[in-house]
């Protein structure tokens, strides 16, 4: 008989496979079912219902798991610079191996599980957001839009990129920064310069 200690360990290691498995499998068919995650995974049904007791606490512990990563990056990267935009550029710079990871989760979120994506994904848009009104307080970002919408847009827009690379074009964190730091109102020389580490 196990002792606790190696059951649970094993039962941790069984969980993550599970998620691991369920980015890869919904980030090829976003209607993947629990069967198909199961399969993916080299387990029954059972095992994948005894951690994720429905299809919502799946997607709900995948979109926390991004939140939690992203808001750390989001964090280091606005700590590290006292500058808006240099803080942006090294937040996408940060973020960017987790937009291919993550970029399930924003076509989940247009769907039947977009409340609860957008739920769990909320402090990081209000991070968002706060930053993108430092910018625009001190005359980095544009006004064009309110904060809240002008941060999503541009986050969106990395995502956008990410989702470019994917289908074969030649793209890398620094068009992602520049696409989202123009579409947030900055010039595109500084925003090339940003992104290149120079400003």
């Amino acid at each position: 008989m196990q002792p606790d200690s190696a059951r649970s360990r094993s039962m941790e290691e069984t969980r993550r496979r599970i998620l691991d498995v369920a980015l890869e499998a919904l980030g090829r068919d976003p209607d993947a079912s629990m069967a198909d995650i199961a399969a993916a995974a080299s387990v029954v049904r059972r095992t994948v219902y005894g951690h994720f007791p429905t299809r919502t606490d799946l997607v709900r512990t995948l979109a926390q798991q991004a939140a939690d990563e992203m808001a750390a990056e989001l964090g280091a990267a606005s700590t590290s610079h006292d500058d808006p935009a240099t803080a942006w550029a090294d937040f996408v710079a940060r973020v960017w191996p987790l937009t291919h990871r993550y970029r399930v989760l924003l076509a989940l979120r247009r769907g039947e599980y977009g409340g609860d994506i957008h739920a769990v994904l909320e402090p990081v848009d209000q991070a968002l957001a706060r930053l993108v009104t430092r910018g625009q307080e001190v005359g980095e970002f544009g006004r064009h839009l309110p904060a809240g919408l002008l941060s999503q847009l541009a986050y969106g827009t990395v995502f956008t990129v990410a989702d470019g690379h994917l289908a074969g074009e030649t793209v890398d964190h620094r068009a992602a920064a520049v696409t989202s730091l123009l579409v947030l109102g900055v010039p595109e020389q500084r925003a090339r310069a940003l992104a290149d580490g120079d400003a």
